[in-house]
């Protein structure tokens, strides 16, 4: 799917109610586990051992933080829109986040994205998306949740 263009709070509140979009698949790796296992100092066996996991875990490998697959959220949204004629964009916080299922070594995440609510704060867009991430193949997402991103349009 292309990236939706946004380009004022108008077409962002044009679009409430409705998904904003589908990202691209991403694939999550064991490089990427480890370097984040080595950034937040949690090397826990079941994220960081790949011999161990393939017998102790009940997933059968390595899987990744849940902080991990939540940290792709950036990447995801930016997968999906592209919001112009702003200033400054600030992450306002995170509701009802539900982790649902493991993201395995390898598994392929991707996001969903509709617009929740939208406010005018004195000029600054308080937008809210919800977001569920899917893990290809899989019938339980990965997680959802409702984020909050506050716009400073020019």
């Amino acid at each position: 799917m292309a990236k939706r263009i946004i380009n004022s709070y108008e077409e962002f509140e044009a679009l409430l109610g409705k998904v904003i979009g589908v990202s691209d698949y991403v694939q999550i790796t064991q490089e990427q586990i480890d370097k984040f296992a080595d950034a937040t100092m949690d090397h826990q066996w079941i994220h960081t051992d790949p011999e161990r996991a393939a017998t102790d875990s009940p997933f059968g490998t390595t899987i990744a933080h849940g902080y991990l697959s939540l940290s792709m959220l950036t990447y995801l949204w930016y997968n999906v829109v592209e919001v112009n004629n702003v200033k400054m964009i600030v992450n306002y916080g995170i509701e009802k986040l539900r982790f649902q299922s493991p993201v395995k070594v390898n598994d392929r995440i991707r996001a969903t994205v509709s617009l929740n609510d939208i406010k005018n704060l004195r000029g600054v867009a308080r937008v809210q998306v919800k977001i569920v991430v899917d893990i290809e193949g899989e019938k339980k997402p990965a997680y959802d949740a409702l984020v909050n991103f506050l716009y400073h349009f020019n």
